[in-house]
C-alpha cells in the first residue's frame, strides 16, 4: 500500500517492533544499572565494553553508507557517521562551533550545552574532542583507563563482538533496505529511554564515589537520539514509495538487529551477576 496512509501503517508496524522487544521492554542490565549501587569495576567493565560497540559502530555506519541505493540514503547516514566522528551539528548559539570558544571550552567540548544536538552537519565545524569516542576516553580517565584500554574489538567480550559484528553485516548487506531497516531500529532503540537509565545510574555512582567522571557523552546523547531517529524516519519515508522497497526484507532487519542488541546487554548482565556471584 503506497501513499501517506501505507506509509503511516508500515511506519507503525516497525515502531510497534522496537517498542515490544525485550531490549526495549525488560533489559535487565540497564533496569539494575538505573539504582546506581555500581562498584567502580562494574563501571570500568561497562565503559570498555561500550567503547568497543561504540568505535565498531562507526565501521557498520560506513558500510550502512556505501551500501545506501540512494542519494537522500547516503546523506541520511553521513548525518550520522560525520557526527560521530567529531563534526558538530550547525547552530544557532554562538558558542557552538564558534571561534570563540575558551581553552576550557573546547576541553569540555562533548557538553550539551556546547554541542548542538539539532539541525545538520552541513556547514558544522569538525572538532578531533567532540568525536563521540573521545568523550569515552574522557570518561574512563577517572576509572583508571586509558587509550590503550578501549575501543579495540581485543577488549571486547564475546557478546560485545557478536553485537558488533551483526551491526557490520546487516548495516553493511549491500541491499539499502536491509541497512535501513537496521538503522531504523538501533536508532528508534536508542531513543527508547536506555540513556536515561544509564544517566541514573552514573550519576549516583559519580556522587557517591567518583566526583570527576564525566557524563557528557551520556547527557549528550539522551538529547541527540530524537535527532539520529528522525533521520532513519525521513529515509524511510523517501524510501517507502520507491517500486522497489521490500517492507518485509525491512523489517526482517529491524528485527535480526534488535536481536543483536539484546546480545550486548544481555552479555553485560552475564557477565555483572557473575561477578557479583564471585
Amino acid at each position: 500500500m503506497s501513499g501517506k496512509g501505507g506509509f503511516e501503517l508500515f511506519q507503525r508496524r516497525v515502531d510497534d517492533l522496537v517498542a515490544s522487544h525485550p531490549v526495549v521492554t525488560s533489559n535487565p542490565y540497564t533496569a539494575w544499572f538505573e539504582k546506581g549501587d555500581l562498584t567502580r569495576e562494574d563501571v570500568r567493565q561497562f565503559a570498555v565494553q561500550f567503547s568497543v560497540f561504540s568505535n565498531q559502530f562507526l565501521v557498520a555506519q560506513l558500510k550502512k553508507m556505501i551500501s545506501a541505493d540512494s542519494l537522500e540514503s547516503m546523506r541520511e547516514s553521513k548525518e550520522i557517521l560525520a557526527n560521530e566522528i567529531g563534526v558538530m551539528y550547525r547552530s544557532d548559539r554562538p558558542q557552538a562551533g564558534s571561534a570563540q570558544l575558551t581553552d576550557e571550552e573546547k576541553d569540555r567540548m562533548g557538553d550539551p550545552d556546547l554541542v548542538g544536538t539539532e539541525g545538520s552537519v552541513e556547514g558544522g565545524t569538525f572538532h578531533f574532542r567532540a568525536g563521540h569516542f573521545e568523550w569515552l576516553l574522557r570518561f574512563g580517565e577517572p576509572l583508571g583507563l586509558s587509550f590503550a584500554d578501549m575501543g579495540k574489538p581485543k577488549h571486547g567480550w564475546p557478546s560485545t563482538l557478536y553485537f558488533c559484528d551483526e551491526l557490520a553485516r546487516i548495516y553493511g548487506d549491500g541491499v539499502g533496505m536491509v541497512g535501513m531497516g537496521a538503522s531504523y531500529a538501533v536508532e528508534h532503540w536508542a531513543a527508547a529511554g536506555f540513556w536515561k537509565q544509564l544517566i541514573k545510574g552514573l550519576s549516583a555512582f559519580k556522587r557517591q564515589q567518583c566526583p570527576p567522571l564525566p557524563l557528557a557523552f551520556f547527557t549528550w546523547h539522551d538529547r541527540i537520539e530524537d535527532n539520529h531517529a528522525a533521520h532513519t524516519s525521513h529515509e524511510l519515508q523517501e524510501a517507502f514509495d520507491r517500486p522497489d522497497f521490500n517492507g518485509d526484507l525491512y523489517l526482517k532487519a529491524a528485527a535480526e538487529m534488535l536481536d543483536g542488541v539484546k546480545a550486548f546487554w544481555w552479555g553485560l548482565d552475564g557477565e555483572r551477576l557473575k561477578r557479583h556471584a564471585a
